[in-house]
């Protein structure tokens, strides 16, 4: 064996003892770098004769390409390894269940809302919805709430940066009453002309704020107003209808329903609602659930509706209290807190 053959046989077993690249390249230098062994080697040639150089020359191109072709097949070699590596570490077993995200579920309080909208629809109320940012004329004055009435202190709310065609700022509606108007302006319109118009049944649920933040209130709240107006609509429907309605929604008929005198700006007479439940933790006790009372006549003009002839009654309700009381839940913040421990006992 020449030199030449030890040469790239040593350098074969360098190739094969480096664990890294970086050890390679390391191996790598002492055979074909600037100053390795190969290089030398070829450095070396301008002393020798020129019959004698053009075999030494060839040979010595020989050992370099092979010392070149054992340089890439171990860093191949390498490459492998660790792409393997990589794999061994990143595999999935296959045969194993997958893991699936849990799934989500309605919020109690979405719960509520829509039990809410399917017991009215069955007594043939249409729901209806409405903007969030309202005009002062519809969160207040249409409602027998001018400016400067004593009675908005009631209800103080939050106001955008933004005037209307008025010149009063937009406001996020502090109740869905709006509701009222708009739906009753929209019904008087569509059957205008005609001498009988149907009977306006419309509940309108939704978020609704005022500056109001403690265990039982929030700044951001959900209200359903309930609006029923005929010609010979009275407080008997009022008490038959809201009865049946809190009963289809503890599911229970072992309560009893009040109503206690109050003072709206927009119902003439008003009264609260109270419910005493017969049966189970809360029972014997009365919880306000409620504010009603009968549409007052210039209500009933802001509706676009003649109050000599049209008649009824108005309600409005917290859904986030009836989902509290029907779901024995006793701090209103824990539905707003995101805490999953608490909101999955629903799901």
């Amino acid at each position: 064996m020449n030199e030449l053959d030890t040469l790239v046989d040593q350098a074969r077993a360098a190739f094969a003892g480096a664990r890294a690249p970086a050890e390679l390249e390391n191996a790598k230098a002492q055979f074909l770098g600037k100053s390795g062994r190969v290089t030398e080697l070829m450095k070396g040639l301008a002393q020798l004769p020129v019959d004698e150089k053009k075999s030494r020359g060839a040979a010595i191109n020989v050992a370099k390409q092979a010392i070149e072709a054992a340089l890439t097949a171990r860093r191949q070699e390498l490459a492998d390894a660790e792409l393997n590596a990589q794999l061994q570490a990143e595999a999935l077993d296959v045969t194993l269940p997958g893991r699936r995200r849990a799934g989500g579920g309605l919020h109690p309080v979405a719960r509520a809302q829509e039990r809410i909208e399917a017991i009215f629809a069955s007594m043939g109320f249409d729901v209806a919805d409405g903007p969030e940012i309202e005009t002062d004329w519809f969160s207040f004055t249409s409602l027998n709430n001018p400016p400067n009435h004593p009675a908005r202190s009631m209800q103080d709310t939050f106001y955008v940066d933004m005037k209307d065609d008025d010149g009063q700022l937009f406001n996020l509606r502090p109740h869905t009453s709006p509701m009222q108007v708009r739906y009753a302006q929209a019904h008087a319109r569509q059957y205008a002309g005609q001498e009988t118009m149907p009977d306006i049944r419309v509940i309108a649920p939704g978020r609704t704020y005022r500056v109001d933040s403690d265990a039982t209130h929030s700044p951001m709240f959900h209200q359903v107003e309930g609006l029923w107006i005929g010609q010979n609509v009275s407080f008997k429907d009022l008490k038959v209808m809201y009865l049946d309605f809190i009963q289809a929604f503890f599911e229970t008929s072992a309560l009893k329903l009040r109503f206690r005198p109050s003072y709206f700006p927009f119902t003439e007479p008003s009264a609260e609602i109270d419910i005493m439940f017969e049966q189970g933790p809360l029972a014997g006790r009365w919880l306000e659930v409620s504010g009603s009372g009968q549409v007052h006549p210039q209500v009933v003009r802001n509706m676009g509706l003649d109050p000599e002839k049209y008649i009824g009654f108005a309600f409005g309700s917290g859904i986030d209290r009836l989902a509290m009381l029907r779901y024995g839940v006793s701090d209103l913040r824990l539905f707003f807190d995101g805490d999953l421990r608490f909101l999955n006992q629903f799901q």
